[in-house]
């Protein structure tokens, strides 16, 4: 049998075997709420000047008491509405009409204060507690964040400033953060300059994210768009996404509290996505990755601008897995470099990991991918101890550009890295050349 058949039987048996796959075919529509109020009814006002936590605060403490009668949504009119962060409830639908924008207050002390994640022991920037999330949702079931395009403005230039100088005091804030909470739909908004992430999910299952549109300056320092984080059942799709770091960056904790934390990210599913990522990846996986990463499926993404198109990141010390991923259908233009894969990556959260703690990284499949302008075809630097294996690389074609190498040999450049590959141009390194005609699931761990 010709080896490109092979290679196409095997990987089409591979995309049918994920979980991944029919996660966005789900019914999402939100629940009809049979109780609303508006903020306005809370003595909030949207003038851009008068803080308006309070307000959120106790609305939010109101719909409370609806959560047994069919839930309530809270509405936000136009206007610019001034707030520190507050929590949401179970069985809630914020919805921001169309020229309403939420504005995040510059005020360090209008923003909780809480303890670290247990799968990261420590906040992203410092070791420590970090701010809470604007918008904040803990141990929640059914709840909606959408509007009429409405917006969501962090205003984070502040945040960045002060990391930037090495003055913060805590960990910067996210704009939306769900913890251990289900059934969460976020859509049809505009999000604008988060102080470090957009969207967070965390412990979370079964997350729908449709419609978003996400900003900030190419500048901004390591802030990242949407982070399925120790999440299942998660769908992000048909929105465009353009930030300073990361686009999209799945994460499952950090060293040896997300080893013990053992929480993965799992079945995922990506599609119709607009990204762009000044300094790190429109992609991303890791390097926090320590619970676990599987059963991914990204399909019809646009990548362009961006230093990185797909990339994996780890390190020695934080053990987990990445596995079972599948990337198509994906037109990169203007990418420094296509596929990143790189085994010694990242830092550590303190010194207690343990350096044989050494990630997997298998069943990579990259398929039916085009692109234009690109620099470096791909960078596939896995570790001596923890080789990169079964790596499938199929139906690729990167028209490289003046800064390219002089040599197709060179567009790529590979260590530790075992797979295969088919139609692929530049033609990939020796490592990824031959084929594996018994190319199964990656083993369980």
């Amino acid at each position: 049998m010709p080896v490109a058949l092979v290679l196409l039987l095997a990987l089409s048996c591979l995309i049918r075997s994920y979980g991944a796959g029919n996660v966005c075919d789900l019914d999402r529509r939100p629940s009809t709420r049979p109780h609303s109020v508006s903020i306005l009814e809370f003595g909030a006002v949207g003038d851009g000047k008068t803080l308006n936590t309070l307000a959120f605060q106790n609305a939010v403490f109101y719909l409370k008491s609806f959560a047994d009668k069919g839930g309530a949504q809270l509405y936000v009119p136009p206007g610019r509405w001034l707030t520190g962060s507050f929590n949401l409830t179970s069985h809630l639908t914020l919805f921001f009409e169309k020229d309403a924008v939420i504005l995040a207050s510059q005020d360090p002390s209008d923003w909780q204060v809480v303890d670290p994640l247990p799968s990261y022991g420590r906040g992203i920037d410092l070791p420590g507690k970090r701010y809470m999330s604007l918008i904040n949702g803990y141990e929640l079931h059914d709840v909606v964040v959408t509007g009429d395009n409405g917006t969501i403005d962090g205003q984070g230039l502040f945040w960045w400033d002060r990391f930037n100088s090495r003055s913060l005091k805590y960990s910067r804030p996210h704009l939306v953060e769900f913890v251990s909470s289900q059934n969460v739909i976020v859509s049809n908004l505009t999000f604008l300059n988060a102080p470090a992430y957009t969207i967070h999910s965390v412990y979370c299952s079964h997350v729908y994210i449709h419609k978003v549109t996400a900003n900030t300056s190419p500048e901004s320092p390591y802030t990242i768009g949407i982070v399925p984080d120790s999440s299942d059942n998660v769908c992000i799709q048909d929105s465009s996404i353009s930030m300073g770091y990361d686009a999209i960056s799945l994460k499952s904790g950090w060293d040896e509290y997300g080893i013990s934390y053992a929480k993965p990210t799992a079945n995922v599913q990506i599609q119709n996505v607009y990204l762009k990522a000044a300094s790190g990846a429109s992609i991303s996986f890791g390097s926090e990755m320590s619970g676990g990463i599987s059963d991914v499926v990204v399909r019809d993404a646009h990548i362009h601008n961006s230093l990185s198109g797909v990339a994996f990141r780890t390190t020695k010390g934080r053990g987990g897995y990445m596995k079972e991923i599948d990337v198509s259908n994906i037109n990169m233009v203007n990418v420094g470099t296509a596929f990143l894969a790189n085994g010694s990556f990242g830092t550590h959260p303190d010194s207690g990991f343990d350096a044989n703690a050494y990630p997997l990284v298998s069943h990579i499949r990259l398929h039916d991918i085009v692109g234009e302008n690109i620099s470096v075809a791909g960078e596939f630097f896995g570790t001596k101890e923890s080789p990169f294996t079964s790596v499938l690389l199929s139906n690729i074609s990167l028209s490289m550009n003046s800064d390219s190498p002089d040599h197709d040999d060179d567009s790529w450049q590979c260590l530790y890295v075992e797979g295969s590959s088919e139609s692929v141009v530049p033609e990939p390194c020796f490592e990824l050349k031959s084929f594996e005609s018994s190319y199964g699931r990656a083993v369980a761990l």
